[in-house]
């Protein structure tokens, strides 16, 4: 079949296009922004890409058009599409149908997490011999693409909770029907399209209704918010994890979450020794474990794999290093998030100086849901330079401010590369955040440090 996919460069729509062209399909696509690593993965695939989203797009008559859920009512070739009524399909109910349909799917879910744990499920499932299917928003390094559709009977999905597309406002993993299903934690995010963190529970209670009494609901027990989820109505059997509460938990032999035993029912089962660090990632490797248990994996087999894990790119990526400057690229989305990366890297670095550069990308940054609580999750850093383009609707001095010093603004990305750069010195650690492209600045400051 001809599918065209608009918004075909984020990293669900990819990966929606990798799967298409494993089914043999033909596939083309466009989108406003197309850069790494997604534009190298569809150019590996063959796959067209035009750039914008220009009605004249759909000259290619295709059979199908994949909508994205970036595109909105008034985009030119949404009013195409719609005016001359060709056949249109969101992804997430695409891929349920033509690929999860006939699949045991793993989904996971949470605020947080959702790439890395996702990422770890399907290394699990490929070091144990299951050779599973996967979609993954980011690219795992230990496979190189962000999907594929697999060989075995088991495919594992990143569980979005955001809306699916401008005529379907569920949230995506409502089209995935899961057997087993991790959800990570909750938060309020999304500024956009939820008013407040009740809204993000009926919509985490939505997905809990379509788990089968024979799956399985891998929960953490530390997060409240989804205990409340599970009050509303749970018709799964419950497995719950959590650093010192719940059937798996973890002990850390290493304070940066670098080296952690993993017990169950209080019987010791291993340790995890790897690359990753912070208490967030042992939290995601729990998740993992307990998830491929639940699909039958030995915990044991589940720990070792782990020793050979690599997250996917833009989790706290090493991009280089120059004249004793560490720089790395981290996709940074919520205060939860930039205060764990962080704290890991501090329990790695010790005294050593952190530098950040952030770029407020989200819908939910951009418009100050989280202000107040940016200044706290960068308690580990020791300088920070906020990007603070024309047309932010809210003045981040009001984050530089309660830095105490710590922080300063820069009006471009050009700015702040050299802000940093002026600021930096061997011994440092320069961290970019941003769940955006970034106008790749971290690639960007290393050549700057030559």
């Amino acid at each position: 079949m001809k599918l065209y996919i608009l918004g075909i460069a984020g990293t669900f729509m990819g990966g929606v296009a990798a799967l298409a062209r494993g089914l043999g399909h033909d596939v083309a696509g466009c989108d406003a922004g197309i850069y790494p690593p997604m534009s190298d993965q569809l150019a590996a695939l063959g796959v067209h890409l035009d750039p914008g989203y220009l009605a004249a797009h759909l000259d290619r008559q295709p059979e199908l058009v994949v909508v994205g859920n970036a595109l909105s009512r008034g985009n030119p070739i949404v009013e195409r599409m719609l005016d001359e009524r060709f056949a249109y399909v969101s992804g997430p109910q695409w891929i349920g149908a033509q690929v999860l349909a006939s699949k045991r799917v793993f989904a996971v879910a949470g605020t947080h997490g959702k790439t890395t744990t996702t990422a770890m499920l399907a290394w699990i499932l490929e070091a144990c011999g299951r050779r599973p299917g996967f979609l993954v928003g980011g690219v795992p390094e230990n496979f190189g693409v962000s999907a594929r559709l697999g060989d075995g009977a088991d495919f594992v999905i990143e569980a979005d909770e955001y809306d699916t597309a401008f005529f379907d406002k569920r949230s995506k993993f409502v089209h995935y029907r899961p057997s087993i299903a991790i959800l990570n934690n909750l938060e309020y995010d999304h500024a956009d399209i939820f008013p407040d963190v009740a809204a993000i529970q009926r919509q985490f209670h939505h997905l809990v209704r379509t788990i089968p009494g024979n799956g399985r609901l891998i929960v953490n027990a530390e997060d409240a918010r989804l205990a409340e989820v599970l009050a509303m109505g749970a018709w799964t059997p419950a497995t719950t994890f959590g650093i010192d509460r719940g059937d798996w938990r973890a002990r850390a032999t290493a304070a940066d979450g670098s080296r952690f035993s993993v017990l169950c029912a209080g019987t010791e089962l291993g340790e995890v020794s790897w690359n990753l660090l912070g208490r967030h990632n042992i939290m995601n490797a729990l998740a993992a474990i307990a998830a491929a248990d639940a699909g039958g994996i030995e915990p044991a087999r589940a720990i070792a794999a782990l020793a050979d894990f690599r997250n996917a790119r833009r989790r706290l990526e090493l991009v280089g290093e120059r004249n004793g400057v560490r720089v790395y690229d981290d996709f940074a989305h919520h205060p939860t998030a930039i205060a764990t990366t962080l704290a890991g890297l501090r329990a790695r670095v010790g005294g050593a100086r952190i530098l950040v550069g952030m770029e407020p990308r989200s819908n939910s940054m951009r418009l100050g849901a989280h202000a107040d609580d940016l200044a706290p999750s960068l308690r580990d850093a020791d300088a920070v330079v906020f990007l603070h383009k024309a047309g932010l609707p809210w003045d981040a001095v009001r984050v530089t401010t309660a830095l105490a010093g710590r922080g300063r603004t820069a009006s471009s990305v050009a700015e702040l590369i050299e802000l940093l750069r002026g600021e930096s010195r061997a011994g440092d650690h320069v961290v970019f955040m941003s769940n955006g492209g970034f106008e790749n600045a971290p690639r960007r400051f290393v050549a700057a440090l030559g």
